[in-house]
């Protein structure tokens, strides 16, 4: 007899444990959803998308937030309207179990201007990105003419710039002159002639070893143009 009692409290410890787990499950399906949205914004070097958009975007086709409960609630959709965002590079919503709706945004990159009559950056991923009506990107200007027949060079180039501090820092300009690549520099007045587009490792070692050399001897200012299109050689033309 004892062992059916044990036997009878262990299955109606196990229903009680089933109904609890089943209100509380209805309990927070039917939670009304909170006013407050929750934004993290992944890469936070400047927003190309505002929290104002993202949070219209999160509650859009929805009369309000806390007339939805958590059941009805297309997450998958509101993400899909997110990840459609021109500026957006994948976003990732949720609810929290206190009602809260969020989102984590991580945005799109750029690491070159074009400039043009239809000016756009190119992204980290290689894709044309249109520019930003709350923010704009410090990365180089492209210009020059047929631009979009090279944009896998121009690509690549950015990319390179992109990856290297003193490069970063330093280049605020590619002007494409046919098949070479000119760069304009921030503080100095004169024009690095890259020449086509290979062997840029060289190059840049190149070309950082003589202007460290001539920032120590004061003479970047003497020059007019630095090409480095010839191999192992810096050739400098003085003003």
């Amino acid at each position: 007899m004892k062992k059916y009692v044990n036997h009878i409290k262990i299955i109606i410890v196990l229903i009680a444990l089933i109904f609890l787990y089943s209100f509380s499950n209805k309990r927070n399906e039917n939670r009304v959803l909170s006013k407050n949205c929750r934004i993290e914004f992944l890469n936070d070097d400047g927003h190309f998308i505002t929290r104002n958009t993202v949070n219209k975007l999160l509650i859009q086709n929805q009369d309000s937030l806390t007339s939805v409960s958590k059941e009805k609630l297309a997450l998958n959709n509101i993400e899909e309207s997110l990840n459609a965002n021109a500026m957006v590079q994948v976003a990732d919503v949720y609810v929290s179990i206190t009602g809260e709706i969020g989102a984590k945004i991580r945005q799109r990159t750029p690491i070159a201007r074009v400039a043009g009559n239809q000016s756009f950056y190119i992204d980290m991923d290689g894709e044309m990105m249109p520019l930003s009506p709350v923010h704009s990107a410090r990365v180089p200007l492209i210009t020059g003419t047929g631009l979009k027949k090279s944009m896998s060079d121009l690509y690549e180039l950015a990319k390179y710039i992109y990856f290297d501090d003193f490069l970063k820092k330093n280049i605020i300009g590619i002007h494409q002159n046919k098949n070479h690549f000119e760069l304009k520099l921030r503080t100095e007045s004169f024009v690095v002639d890259l020449g086509e587009m290979k062997n840029l490792s060289a190059k840049f070692n190149n070309f950082k070893a003589f202007y460290q050399k001539g920032l120590h001897d004061k003479t970047l200012d003497s020059y007019k143009v630095v090409n480095l299109g010839f191999d192992n050689q810096v050739v400098c033309t003085k003003k």
